[in-house]
């Protein structure tokens, strides 16, 4: 709270190979075929414990994880329905990134030309241009434009075809409640370089922001590689030389701009810079677990309610750790999503062991790479063992381990104009009566949006977020059960009524609310639902718009790519990002975007915010 190409099939192959070795020794749970909070504390406990190393995609603590879900799933007879024959469905992802052998770095002051060591003196950044860069170096201070604060530090000084330096951070340093701070990332200053007309751009750390003289480590930040510029970080050190051959010090200044609010920018006359970058995507296979529970009726069986719960977790934090001083630490996700997990185990051997088995087929799927982008549901719905249309729902489980209050949260509402009677007449039961919150939408941060996308009514149970999500204290010692169990029980009479319905749940798409402008966030609404599963595209690509939002009105659609907002280039999401932050209401815009290979314009006027 995302079928590939052939090296994923011969990899998968190899992890077959283990995965039939290791799930015959995978210690299961004695459960029984009643949804119980003692079976369901026995899946969190060893879902979230150390020994699955935080569940991330594409790593052995997954595959561990994907043995005991697949353990289950035979024990109770379900059917393979992964790939090949097998539970498994493998998908790749770019599981990280690594300096290859070409990055280099020579600095020129003075005519005296020296050569730099990669990780000593310098490290790419993940987010580079593969290449070489080269020119004469301009200083640019924090590399920061931002009409709102009427600070732009490339106002005075010609970049174009040069290179940038600029410091880390901001003038009030990496405060995250600063005026400044939404203009401080690494991402966004190189953005603003190579609108600019900059070459490459060069990071240090100031001597103001920290007394060591540290380096940006190289860690993938899960989008796409291409920003258009090349970038790397520099040792202080080399900096401050550079400076002093300019009779210049790299803390006065640094003092003056803190001090100050204002640029101080300007050309560094005596330096030529040239380095050449190399960063090579890490990818590997995730996985997908996937069991169908063949439907008891010979007219019926061919349709399929999807139930859905994603397994993976973040490691050891990575990027998306809300707790930063724990780094390195175990992020065990007991209800993120452990829970949820344990709720699908539960309904499998419920509805599998029952004396009526439902008409319909039930599948069964666990998703990896959740928290990367949904990009394990992306990658079934996208390359499915069965069509979109004999899918007549999708049921996602996602945090339901911490009910509070009696309140549910459920997400999906408006997908299919028979869930709000069908919720409410099961809520009527004395074992029930949840305080329920509905939500309207089909899109959401979770596996359900993906087939919501693919036109498939969807509902998503979910307890809301607490104080330890995302952090090492989300333990499975915090995981009501005993609640958890009676929503399990609630999804489960949820499935059977979808089962005994007549014809199949009608499908309608919902016009999603805009939401209200919050601190440092866009102005403007669109309703463009990007594409975070697509790594290898230069542009951004769309998944979906928003029914009666602005973005669907002007005619833009699934499977466009932005390449162009206004004047200025989308390389990726993140250039899309600031475009929308840095627009106003009322402006009018065009829109390039690619439609299958050919470029067409779009004019919008942008819409405020409600």
């Amino acid at each position: 709270m995302r079928a590939f190409l052939q090296p994923v099939r011969w990899l998968s192959v190899v992890i077959a190979v283990s995965v039939m070795t290791a799930c015959d020794r995978v210690p299961l749970p004695d459960t029984s075929p009643d949804i119980t909070a003692e079976d369901i504390y026995a899946h969190v406990a060893y879902l979230a414990s150390d020994e699955l190393g935080g569940r991330p995609a594409a790593s052995e603590f997954e595959i561990k994880a994907a043995h005991y879900i697949e353990a289950i799933f035979k024990k109770n007879g379900l059917k393979p329905a992964g790939k090949d024959g097998d539970f498994l469905f493998p998908f790749e992802i770019v599981a990280g990134v690594k300096a290859g052998p070409e990055n280099g770095l020579s600095v020129t002051i003075e005519n005296s030309e020296k050569e730099y060591f990669l990780n000593k003196d310098f490290i790419p950044l993940s987010f580079t241009d593969n290449g070489t860069f080269e020119g004469e170096l301009v200083f640019v201070g924090y590399g920061i434009e931002s009409e709102d604060l009427n600070y732009n530090d490339y106002e005075n000084v010609d970049v174009k075809d040069k290179i940038v330096l600029a410091l880390r951070f901001s003038p009030e340093g990496n405060n995250p409640h600063g005026a400044f701070y939404y203009y401080a990332s690494l991402r966004r200053k190189a953005t603003a370089a190579r609108e600019n007309g900059a070459r490459g751009i060069i990071f240090v750390t100031g001597p103001r922001q920290s007394d060591e003289d540290d380096l940006v480590p190289l860690r993938y930040d899960r989008t796409p590689l291409r920003s258009g510029i090349g970038a790397i970080s520099l040792r202080r050190e080399i900096a401050e030389a550079i400076f002093a051959a300019e009779g210049k010090s790299l803390a006065n200044i640094q003092q003056q701009i803190d001090e100050e609010k204002a640029p101080q920018s300007f050309a560094l006359r005596k330096t030529y810079v040239r380095f050449t970058t190399d960063v090579q995507e890490v990818r590997r296979a995730a996985h997908n677990v996937a069991g169908l529970l063949e439907g008891s009726d010979p007219n019926l069986r061919d349709e399929i309610i999807v139930v859905g719960a994603h397994f993976d977790h973040l490691g050891l934090g990575e990027n998306n750790s809300l707790a930063p001083e724990a780094k390195g630490q175990i992020h065990n996700g007991a209800d993120d999503n452990a829970s949820g997990t344990a709720g699908m185990l539960e309904l499998v051997e419920a509805l599998s062991r029952a004396d009526e088995k439902p008409r319909r087929s039930l599948l069964f799927i666990a998703f990896s790479a959740e928290e990367r982008g949904l990009l394990g549901s992306r990658a079934y719905v996208d390359d499915p063992n069965f069509p979109a249309d004999r899918v007549v729902a999708m049921i996602n489980m996602d945090m339901i381990g911490r009910m509070k209050d009696n309140k549910l949260i459920v997400h999906g509402l408006g997908t299919s104009p028979v869930w709000q009677a069908m919720l409410d007449s099961l809520n009527r039961d004395e074992s029930f009566r949840f305080q329920l919150k509905l939500n309207q939408e089909g899109v959401g941060p979770s596996d359900h949006s993906s087939f919501y996308q693919k036109n498939i009514p969807v509902l998503f149970f979910f307890t809301g977020l607490h104080e330890d999500y995302h952090k090492p204290s989300d333990d499975y010692d915090k995981i009501n059960t005993k609640d958890e169990a009676r929503i399990v029980q609630f999804v489960q009479r949820v499935i059977r009524s979808i089962d005994a319905l007549p014809a199949r749940p009608q499908f309608t798409k919902v016009e999603e609310p805009q939401r209200r402008q919050m601190r440092g966030g866009f102005r403007v609404y669109l309703g463009t639902i990007p594409d975070y599963a697509e790594t290898d595209i230069e542009g951004m690509k769309l998944s979906g718009v928003r029914k009666g939002g602005p973005a669907e009105k002007a005619g833009l659609k699934a499977g466009d790519i932005i390449i162009k907002f206004g004047d200025r280039e989308i390389k990726n999401v993140y250039d899309y990002t600031y475009a929308l932050q840095d627009a106003r209401p009322g402006q009018e815009v065009d829109i390039v975007v690619l439609r299958n290979g050919q470029k067409v314009t779009i004019r919008m006027t942008l819409e405020g915010r409600k």
